[in-house]
Parts: C-alpha cells; structure tokens; sequence
C-alpha cells in the first residue's frame, strides 16, 4: 500500500508523550496516518506534532475548533503553520464560520485539508435531544454535511452509518472521515453507532478513524495489517 492510499488514522489518546512515542515506533507511515487530538497537543504542543511530521507521518491535527468566524480562521491558520495533512472544525459553527477557515486556509501555499464535524459518533439518539437537537441522529448529520458542502469544505466527520446517504446526496468527491470504526472483535468501547471497517468502506467511508483496537492490541501493526487487508478486500 503506497502512502497516498493509507486509509487508516490511528488515533494517538495518551496521558503520556512516551507511550504515544513507544506505539508510533511500532507502526509504519506507509500504512496508517495518525491522529492528533486536544489532550496530547494541549499537553506536548506544537513539537510533539512536528516529532510526528519528522517520522514520516501525515497527521490529522484533531482539535474541532468552533468560535467566531475570525477566530476559528486564525487557528486554522496557526494550525496549518505545522504542516499537517487535515484538521477540523464543528460543523455547527455555521456557514459564516466555517467559510472564513477555508478562505483563510486558500491563502496558503500549504493547505490542509479541511473538514467538519457534524454528529459526535458518542452521542446517542437521546444525548442528542437532550441538547436541542430535533430528529433522528442521520437527519442531523445529512443537514450539517450539506451545509458543510456549501461552505465548500473538503468533507465531514461522521458515523459510518449515516455514510451511505452522504454519499448519495453529496457525491463521491466529498470526503467521509469515519471513528466509531471497530473490528468485529473489539469491544464498542464509548462509541454507540459503530461498523466495522470494511462495511464503513463498502458504506462510503474515505478514511477510517480507529483507536484502541490498535493502540491496546498486543501487536499493534498486525492490528493495523489485518485492519488494511479487510479494507482491501472490499
């Protein structure tokens, strides 16, 4: 599998800059490209993002800024100072917010990819409205990713459920950037609307964005070997 073709993003949850560092030792660049999410960059910052970027790694710099537009503009513009393959925002920011990130990221000679979060893959039918959200989780995730199309995002993140219909309503140009991804084997952990990776492709998924089931496995790279065959095998 060549680098370009990685569809695996391992996500690096640490407490711990060591261990984080132990794990990325036993991968490959070749075959996965990894996730940068708030505790490890509040924690290690910048330095430990380049560290990665020096190893050979892409990295998702996972930090789903939401604020007002000229605010999240400039993050975005201060994330992208470290090079990285893609970063986040919150769809529900709105349009206004989430066109002032991509103008702002158009200005550079190195642009990131850019994409929204619409439903977070750990809320259930009823965290949802209990937060104000009216209609089933899909309906939510269908009107934010085309709000996020008309921004002119590169695509969303969301459940491998809601995939298919994203899909169909927005193309195949768009891309899906999918967590609650986990092998038959492993446990749900706190996610509730899950699949597994190769029904999260056959869905429509982009790329896959799986933890624990690599970062606890015993061996983390035939974790991730067998993750890619099932994905090629689809």
């Amino acid at each position: 599998m060549q680098h370009s073709e990685a569809r695996v993003i391992v996500a690096l949850d640490y407490p711990n800059q060591a261990k984080a560092e132990e794990l990325v030792d036993r991968l490959d660049p070749t075959l996965c490209r990894l996730k940068v999410g708030k505790e490890m960059f509040t924690r290690f910052g910048p330095p430990f993002v380049e560290s990665l970027r020096k190893r050979g790694f892409e990295i998702f710099l996972d930090l789903k800024f939401h604020d007002i537009p000229n605010t999240v503009a400039a993050a975005c513009d201060a994330a992208a100072d470290l090079e990285v393959w893609m970063m986040n925002l919150h769809a529900s920011g709105g349009r206004r917010m989430m066109v002032a990130a991509r103008e702002r990221l158009e200005q550079r000679s190195h642009k990131p990819l850019l994409v929204a979060v619409t439903i977070l893959t750990s809320l259930s039918e009823e965290d949802i409205a209990e937060v104000g959200f009216r209609g089933e989780p899909a309906d939510n995730v269908l009107r934010l990713a085309n709000l996020t199309k008309a921004a002119g995002l590169d695509g969303v993140v969301c459940s491998p459920l809601e995939a298919v219909e994203i899909r169909r309503q927005i193309g195949d140009e768009f891309m899906l950037v999918t967590p609650g991804v986990r092998p038959k084997t492993a446990t749900q952990d706190d996610q509730r609307r899950v699949m597994t990776p190769g029904e999260a492709i056959t869905a429509g998924s982009s790329y896959l964005v799986v933890g624990r089931p690599i970062t606890a496995a015993s061996d983390p790279i035939q974790a991730l070997k067998a993750i890619n065959a099932e994905i090629d095998g689809q």
